[in-house]
């Protein structure tokens, strides 16, 4: 188990729940190869209460060509983080700043990281993730 610096949660276990690369043809990867910088992420962070009274949180990457262009390819990823959260925290605030951004700030450059290996090896050797994510203003863009 993984503790975090406050002890608030503990990470169960961690595992790619869902993975999606797709390149319909030589010429799209050709393409999307030239092309990538119109690609953007976007992300969503689902959790499920489990049995056991832990969380299962989802992040769902997502990298995809948002334009009108016929040749595209897609990217998906679904990393689940199971945790179970200091019982003594009850506060739906707390926990939600947990599940979205303190966990996320934890996890995410291990998903980067495998995602990004991931598509360069399906092809595409030059992305990069320019943008970082501030989870702590997505959190508080949407509680506050």
């Amino acid at each position: 188990m993984t503790e975090n610096k406050k002890e608030q949660y503990k990470i169960i276990l961690e595992y790619i729940k869902d993975l999606s690369i797709e390149t319909p043809s030589a010429s799209t990867l050709l393409f999307v190869r030239e092309n990538i910088n119109s690609y953007q992420m976007d992300i969503d962070i689902s959790s499920l209460v489990l049995k056991n009274k832990s969380l299962e949180i989802t992040t769902k990457l997502i990298l995809r060509d948002k334009t009108n262009s016929t040749e595209k390819a897609f990217f998906e990823i679904q990393y689940a983080t199971v945790i179970s959260i200091d019982t003594s925290i009850t506060d739906k605030k707390v926990i939600s700043r947990i599940v979205l951004s303190d966990l996320q700030k934890f996890i995410y450059p291990k998903i980067e990281k495998i995602f990004l290996d991931l598509i360069k090896n399906a092809g595409y050797p030059n992305i990069k993730f320019e943008k970082n994510i501030d989870f702590e203003k997505m959190y508080n863009d949407k509680f506050n």
